[in-house]
């Protein structure tokens, strides 16, 4: 009995195994028959542009006999630089932006949302590309009654189990899974891309507020020196007036500019404050929440070469036009599923099992059902669909129009910052003169205090206009930093793949996906 038992569950396993089988491989079958409706993605072409500005910029910007003042060179390059920074800083810069690349927020956010998106997508894959096969195993306790059909006889209860499998598969004859899940890995790199332009704005970020700090500790110094010379100043004035050599309103002219030099300096030590906070937080760390690297402009070198992406070569670099590129495929690819909906729809499901009144019977013989169902659904009026492709037509443009003001926008921000670099490097080298003359001017004023042709007030005077220059010196370094870490960014700075906290974000998955669409 055990064996014939045996022999039927064995026979019962194998009816159902062929049945199943046979469903797969006509869902293989026809969903390789299908294919995709509506327009294949093409990515823009490059601007038809050679250059970013109406007369050509400077290949190589001025040098200054100054501190930050060395020549640099615009070249020609085919990609941005990895780890641009490190050659505008040294070791306690690039300790800085990694950590940060691994402890800001913003970036922990983007990295969180890109694996949402990454995930959706192999959601959306699994429960379309495949068959979603189902097992079953159930009881029930009935009663049945025959006058409910018109039959005599007495009521009578009982059991019912059953066990099975079932498989559902909707076939993509139109392609609109496969355009759903395009959209779905576009939106995915979407994501990717702004989590590369959040790291080089993060990265830009840090360096100026470094550069910032560097520049605000030694305006505070010139400064406070400058404030030491017009106190001596007004007490040598002050002695005059007190000895009759003097005019009571020279006296409030130099009160006056002292206070209007003492008050900038609270400005300015509010603004350096306030610069060591935002640098903790850009780091990941609270304001006062352990100690964070202090830079002065010793601490920062001009790379001596600037390599400038073509506006063809521009537009596959910069992750904020990737981005909008992404935008733009998901678009189309949307455009696709709104037309998919006007056509058929195939749906098959198979199922296989046993029913039987007693457990012991449930894979005997005579208790194998089965059914093998196909479904063809045609919309043959719904005033909907139309209007759904029209809305999606319509968000294709929009993306479209978004995708040419990114690039714009994109060109025009290189614009800025070469011409920027250009002017900067001008100024620094008249600054540079001036500070030489005012130094030169101090040698002969002092000079000539030694041989006592030259009053001690004309000494503070030559003084003070010698750290005016420094002061304004100062500002023209810090900017032609700022203004290098800005052109770095505009060119889109190379950090994809550069591990934050997550690790190196998915090029390589990114690709995998991409194959697989």
């Amino acid at each position: 009995m055990i064996k014939k038992h045996m022999l039927l569950i064995r026979d019962g396993i194998s009816v159902k195994l062929k049945v199943v089988s046979y469903a797969l491989m006509g869902m293989c079958l026809l969903a390789l028959a299908g294919c995709a409706v509506g327009p294949g993605f093409q990515r823009p072409a490059p601007p038809d542009v050679t250059g970013y500005t109406p007369t050509p910029p400077a290949t190589t910007l001025n040098s200054s006999p100054t501190m930050l003042g060395d020549p640099q060179n615009i070249i020609k390059a085919d990609q941005p630089t990895k780890y641009w920074w490190r050659a505008m800083g040294g070791d306690k810069l690039d300790m800085l932006i990694n950590e940060a690349l691994k402890r800001n927020p913003t970036l922990m956010a983007a990295e969180a949302t890109l694996r949402q998106a990454q995930e959706l997508y192999s959601a959306r894959a699994g429960s379309t590309l495949y068959p979603q096969l189902e097992g079953n195993l159930g009881g029930q306790r009935q009663r049945f009654n025959p006058e409910t059909l018109g039959q005599t006889g007495e009521a009578r209860e009982f059991s019912l189990y059953n066990a099975g499998v079932g498989v559902r598969y909707t076939f993509d004859l139109a392609g609109g899974n496969r355009r759903a899940l395009e959209a779905l890995a576009a939106r995915s790199d979407y994501q990717r891309f702004q989590l590369e332009g959040a790291r080089l704005t993060l990265a830009a970020n840090i360096v100026t507020t470094a550069i910032t700090q560097a520049s605000l500790k030694k305006q505070i110094e010139i400064i406070e020196k400058i404030l030491k010379l017009q106190e001596n100043q007004l007490e040598l004035t002050r002695e005059q007036i007190r000895l009759g050599h003097g005019e009571p309103d020279d006296a409030l002219a130099l009160q006056t500019q002292l206070e209007q030099t003492r008050a900038k300096l609270p400005l300015l030590r509010q603004q350096l404050q306030q610069n060591e906070h935002l640098l903790a937080v850009l780091a990941g760390k609270a304001p006062g929440d352990g100690l964070l690297p202090s830079f002065t402009l010793e601490d920062f070198t001009l790379p001596a070469d600037l390599p400038l992406l073509v506006p063809s070569k521009l537009v596959r670099a910069r992750p904020d036009i990737l981005a909008a590129e992404e935008l733009l495929h998901a678009a189309n690819a949307e455009y696709g599923v709104a037309i998919s909906k006007l056509y058929p729809q195939l749906n098959l499901s198979a199922d296989l099992g046993s029913q039987a009144l007693t457990t012991g019977a449930l894979f005997g013989a005579g208790s194998a059902v089965w059914s093998l169902v196909g479904q063809l659904t045609q919309p043959l009026f719904n005033p909907g669909l139309p209007a759904e492709k029209r809305a999606a037509l319509a968000a294709f443009d929009a993306a479209a129009a978004n995708y040419q003001s990114v690039v714009l926008e994109a060109f025009r921000n290189v614009a800025d910052v070469l011409r920027a670099l250009e002017n900067d490097s001008k100024r620094l080298k008249a600054l540079a003169a001036a500070d030489s003359a005012s130094g030169k001017s101090l040698e002969s004023i002092q000079h000539r205090y030694k041989l006592g042709t030259a009053s001690y007030y004309d000494l503070l005077i030559a003084q003070q206009q010698r750290l005016q220059t420094e002061l304004d010196l100062t500002e023209g370094q810090a900017k032609r930093l700022v203004n290098t870490a800005a052109f770095y960014q505009a060119m889109g700075g190379g950090l994809n793949g550069i591990t934050g906290s997550a690790g190196d974000v998915s090029e390589a998955q990114s690709a995998e996906r991409i194959a697989s669409r």
